[in-house]
């Protein structure tokens, strides 16, 4: 007879989670770069920044020649994705790709909250501003392209400021975050290119709200006389970047880390013991 509040053989017991070596070395990438992320220089942020604009309008201009000869999207969508490759290959960064990583180390106490909106502001204003310039080029140099340029900002600037429109700035966020994720699932330059094409061919096919490549669009229109002006772009900017920002920490960052809670306490007590 079994001793009365002792457990029988067939009473189940609590097991710890198993750990698991893929997600945890994941989380240590993710950790270690997001530091270092957090703790880059000035300058090299701004650089890195200014040459995510770059990367990013070239595959605008991808975008626009391929919608222009095929009237497709979705088509126009697969070329833009040259973007998300050149930023990879590049090691250049886009403000949303800074939800994530960065989002990672702050959490293990790695970084502060001042240093997070420093990285997310500088990064943010050098896109905008490489991507201003750049398309400033696009529509100076391919006049034949500005009816598809007007065409396709109008889109965008047609959203306004509703449900539907968060919505499409909620998933925009949620696909970028979710492509950092899988590329630093793996330490493969092959396959992580395999994720820059997809999403980004999603993203752009999809006609998703995101705030930089929609802002490019958007300045492309306003460099040959679209009907709105600077004020609507930015009202628009504003709106996007809180929707993608709530897909990326919400819907990605924030349910990757429900994996990793007892990394997260490891490293908060090695913070504490410090």
């Amino acid at each position: 007879m079994t001793p009365t509040g002792s457990a029988g053989p067939s009473s189940p017991t609590e097991r710890p989670a198993e750990p698991e070596p893929e997600v945890e070395d994941a989380f240590d990438r993710l950790v270690e770069e997001g530091e270092d992320r957090l703790e880059r220089p000035l300058l090299p942020l701004v650089s890195v920044g200014l040459l995510g604009g770059i990367d990013v309008g070239t595959g605008v201009l991808a975008y626009l020649v391929v919608e222009h000869q095929t009237g497709s999207t979705l088509l126009a969508g697969l070329a833009f994705s040259l973007g998300f490759v050149a930023l990879l290959l590049a090691r250049s960064e886009l403000f949303t790709e800074n939800f994530l990583v960065p989002v990672t180390a702050l959490v293990a106490r790695r970084g502060s909250v001042a240093k997070l909106l420093r990285l997310w502001g500088v990064t943010l204003v050098a896109n905008l501003l490489a991507g201003w310039v750049i398309t400033w080029l696009i529509v100076q140099a391919l006049p034949d392209l500005h009816p598809t340029v007007l065409t396709s900002a109008q889109h965008y600037a047609d959203l306004g400021y509703d449900l539907r429109s968060f919505c499409l700035a909620v998933l925009a966020g949620a696909v970028i975050t979710l492509m950092t994720r899988m590329q630093h699932a793996t330490d493969s330059m092959g396959v992580k290119l395999v994720p820059a094409v997809l999403f980004g061919a999603l993203l752009a096919g999809a006609q998703l709200f995101h705030c930089v490549l929609d802002s490019l669009l958007l300045f492309a229109a306003l460099h040959v006389g679209a009907p709105f002006g600077y004020a609507h772009w930015f009202g628009l900017l504003c709106w996007s970047a809180l929707g993608n920002l709530a897909g990326g920490l919400v819907l990605v960052t924030a349910v990757r880390l429900l994996r990793v809670p007892h990394r997260i306490a490891e490293e908060r007590q090695a913070d504490g013991r410090g």
